[in-house]
């Protein structure tokens, strides 16, 4: 073997970095307390010796942060979808409690209608019938409990599309029912139901009626009273219901002015026929009492206590009609209703009198009167 230099292996000789004081042990202790402060400084209760939020301090504490993160335009949203979602809820009860409660007419009335668009976007003709059967068991002079009724309410609404009308007939309007010669309007309803009432509304004013509703009064005063009762105005009022209290029905007594009246005695309004207070008021007055009751109803829906209370009120409205229209159709009704707004309701005038065969009194009205408020009823 030879002792040259050259003969020797050759080595690379490199330099490592500095490694941190500690190592990579001692760093990562360091890493460890930095984030360990971190969480201290903001109070987390993971942290040893962090600060845990307890009682009003805590709570206080909770709101500043949900402040900071609460901007207005989150709390608009908020409302609005506590809103959207009341309405929804409101509308849901409605569809359901149509589907059980609500009452169909007969079915013949089907074949008397006719069809129209849908309410919210079509003008729509619809018939509005009370009848005047009492409850079994009234004590009230002269009251139907069975058998055949007359329509006590007869009024029509158009609306849908942008169109808003009102026009009341008066119960004792004198009209040729077929098959019955000339009668008061309101025994339509007793000879062929809400049937023949239709036909005899039609062939009266000529205006096709596309919808009909009947209040049922034996529910009516539950709506009322969802609602939280409504404030009536009108003049004096004495009338006796089912014989008065003496007789073990109902007396209602309303000064003139505005009063707060609950279901029951809002269903004395509507069904009254004699008011002591005015003993020489005709049906037409009668009439007006009975607008300015559905009047006070739409103020009181349009109030802020009604929204509070609108999935009770979604939910008593359906039985207290009867209707040919469906709960998706009788939504739309009352929406368009809400959007078309309430023109005053104009009632049928009478240019005088006339005497039936059997003696009774009745109302006529002239060719030239149907002909003029057909006209305003139908451009509302």
């Amino acid at each position: 073997m030879s002792g040259r230099a050259e003969d020797k292996p050759r080595y690379t000789r490199y330099r490592a970095l500095p490694r941190p004081r500690g190592g990579r042990r001692g760093a990562e202790q360091r890493l460890d307390a930095s984030a360990l402060a971190t969480l201290r400084e903001r109070g987390s209760p993971g942290a040893p010796g962090g600060r845990r939020p307890r009682g009003r301090a805590g709570a206080w504490q909770a709101l500043r942060e949900l402040g900071g993160r609460l901007t207005p335009g989150r709390a608009l949203l908020a409302l609005v979808g506590l809103v959207l979602g009341w309405v929804a809820l409101s509308a849901l009860l409605f569809l359901v409690s149509a589907h059980f409660e609500r009452v169909s007419p007969p079915s013949d009335v089907a074949g008397a209608l006719t069809p129209a668009g849908f309410p919210l976007s079509s003008a729509n003709n619809i018939l509005v019938l009370g009848s005047d059967r009492r409850p079994k068991g009234s004590k009230e002079p002269g009251a139907n409990t069975s058998g055949p009724s007359r329509s006590d309410t007869i009024m029509l609404i158009r609306t849908g599309g942008g169109h808003s009308a009102r026009l009341s007939i008066p119960r004792d309007t004198i009209v040729d029912i077929p098959g019955h010669g000339l009668n008061k309007i309101n025994a339509a309803y007793a000879f062929g139901g809400p049937a023949l009432s239709i036909r005899v509304v039609e062939e009266l004013l000529h205006i096709p009626v596309n919808h009909l509703v009947e209040v049922n009064f034996e529910d009516f005063p539950a709506l009322i009273d969802a609602m939280g009762g409504i404030d009536y105005s009108g003049g004096c009022f004495d009338a006796n219901i089912d014989g008065g209290a003496a007789r073990g029905g109902f007396t209602l007594r309303l000064p003139a002015g505005t009063h707060h009246i609950d279901g029951r005695e809002a269903l004395a309004l509507a069904r009254t026929r004699e008011n002591l207070c005015a003993p020489a008021q005709t049906d037409i007055q009668r009439e007006e009492h009975q607008q300015t009751l559905f009047n006070d109803m739409r103020s009181r829906l349009e109030s802020f206590s009604s929204f509070v209370r609108l999935p009770l009120i979604a939910w008593n409205a359906p039985p207290a009609i009867v209707s040919d229209m469906s709960g998706p159709t009788l939504l739309a009704l009352f929406g368009a209703l809400a959007v078309d707004g309430t023109p005053p309701t104009r009632v049928l005038r009478p240019d005088g009198n006339l005497t039936l065969p059997d003696g009774e009194e009745g109302l006529s009205v002239s060719e030239a009167e149907r002909r003029a408020a057909a006209a305003r009823f139908l451009a509302g």
